[in-house]
């Protein structure tokens, strides 16, 4: 451990002032722990023996029968009982993107096997619904049918239809994303698993050709998610990210000059973009190219690297409201960034992870970004990260957390069905369709059980909450919202602690 402290001594000085200014001081391993357990509420399938949500049981354990294959498992995307397959992927790809640039950090904070077990139990999942080369199970049961109903998903009485995506129903998205999501947790299980790392590896290699070669979105294959999940941004940007995570994994210069070769037509240096979302890629996609393409063996691509980085950069510079005209994302008057009404947490999220990610970047190589509204350095794109981080933890004009059961003012009724009825563990009687409307949803008092370490959809832009669980707008909670800030919780936790007695 003496070796750890040394490596991150001068980071941790580098960033003492920022911490020591800070008006708040926020216990970010709390908020860390809290995050992780967020995904075991959110589990589908059989929960195994340390399962530490108590107030969830067993669900979901006859996915996929009616198709004849075993689709047990994976995650709940949000408050309903859905799977939806290409949220799930994003969701595992921003968690192993979190281990495998923070893993010392949450390490360090003693969270690294639970952050390795909700990787695992996403992956896990697409294992199974990736049943063959060219076939990938694209979501278990019906948005529709599934919203009639209020009821806790160990009583599901909804349909669960599962639908695939296959050589003549392409989806180059879902396939993408979840050969990035495959690739990227190759890279987390390398050291600690490494026949289950080779496992994930062949996965996501034979599901980027599938998408490569088949193209096509998803959604068309896949009706039923056109109202839940469109792809709005198409799957070119989901092909150059799974490229880019192959690269990463094995190393194979055929994947990065994928990303190089096909940069210009599917729009990798064409979308200058203000989001980073389940379904926008390119941020993200602009923001790793440029920093792979910084190194040296590189520069024969440095055309190619800039139009990636100035894209990237355009991203970086509209979150601090720093681009020309009308390209900035907007903020709230408490500072927060407002992307669209919606579950806007999501995208705040995001960009505390890219901009932090980016912040990293500049400093490893001594750069600063210029943007039309001035110089910005390491520090201050570091500075307003932790400033969005802080507002959801409470530092806003609600003095609210909107990580559920972090600090003392929290929301307390999440449009969440199986924390918003008494736990099954508690009460096994079966409780209906419309029972749990009638009984446990219209209900004014808060939720029996608390969800905690979720991130609901937060305040709108005027800072404004509403406490509701009919206002899904606001108090519907997404694991892809709390994913992103599981490494940036552990980092700011590790700058934030006292420096080591024994150093």
């Amino acid at each position: 451990m003496k070796s750890f402290y040394l490596h991150y001594f001068s980071l941790l000085l580098s960033f003492s002032t920022i911490f020591s200014s800070s008006a708040i001081a926020f216990d970010y391993a709390d908020a860390l722990s809290k995050s992780l357990l967020y995904f075991e509420a959110q589990r589908s399938g059989r929960l195994p023996y340390n399962q530490r949500v108590t107030w969830r049981d067993h669900s979901g354990l006859t996915d996929g029968l009616e198709e004849g294959v075993d689709l047990v498992g994976g995650y709940y995307d949000a408050g309903d009982h859905v799977k939806f397959g290409l949220p799930m992927a994003f969701t595992v790809t921003m968690l192993s993107w979190s281990v495998i640039e923070y893993g010392e950090e949450i390490s360090y904070s003693g969270e690294i096997e639970h952050a390795f077990e909700a990787i695992k139990w996403g992956t896990d999942y697409f294992i199974k619904a990736h049943t063959s080369p060219n076939v990938l199970w694209a979501e278990v049961g019906d948005g529709d049918t599934d919203h009639y109903c209020w009821q806790r998903p160990e009583d599901m009485t909804t349909s669960r239809r599962s639908f695939k995506i296959d050589e003549n129903n392409p989806g180059s998205d879902l396939a993408g994303e979840t050969a990035a999501a495959m690739a990227a947790a190759s890279i987390v299980f390398r050291k600690s698993n490494p026949h289950y790392s080779h496992l994930l590896l062949h996965h996501a290699q034979q599901l980027f050709e599938f998408g490569d070669k088949y193209r096509g979105k998803y959604d068309k294959s896949v009706g039923v998610v056109k109202n839940y999940y469109a792809s709005v941004s198409g799957y070119e940007d989901e092909l150059l990210w799974a490229a880019l995570w192959l690269y990463k994994a094995t190393d194979k210069e055929d994947y990065l000059e994928y990303v190089i070769n096909k940069a210009n037509s599917f729009g990798g240096i064409g979308w200058a973009i203000t989001e980073f979302s389940w379904d926008v890629k390119f941020a993200g996609l602009q923001i790793i190219a440029s920093k792979i393409l910084q190194e040296k063996k590189y520069n024969k691509h440095i055309h190619i690297r800039e139009q990636y980085r100035s894209k990237a950069e355009h991203y970086i510079c509209s979150c601090l409201n720093k681009n020309n005209g009308t390209t900035n994302v907007d903020r709230t008057p408490g500072g927060l960034l407002y992307v669209r009404q919606w579950n806007n947490m999501q995208y705040v999220s995001n960009a505390a992870f890219l901009l932090t990610f980016y912040s990293d970047f500049l400093k490893k190589f001594d750069k600063r970004i210029v943007c039309h509204g001035g110089i910005v350095d390491h520090e201050e794109l570091f500075n307003f990260a932790k400033s969005q981080v802080d507002y959801i933890l409470g530092s806003n004009p609600k003095n609210m957390s909107y990580l559920v059961g972090f600090g003392p003012n929290y929301p307390k009724r999440v449009h969440h069905r199986g924390a918003s009825i008494v736990s099954y563990r508690e009460n096994k009687g079966f409780i209906g369709c419309t029972q749990g409307y009638d009984y446990w949803y219209n209900k004014n008092g808060p939720n029996p059980n608390v969800l905690i370490g979720a991130i609901v959809g937060g305040p709108d832009n005027q800072d404004e909450f509403n406490d509701d669980r009919a206002n899904y707008v606001q108090t519907e909670a997404c694991t892809y919202n709390t994913a992103p800030l599981v490494g940036i919780f552990a980092k700011f936790y590790f700058l934030s602690a006292p420096l080591i007695a024994s150093f």
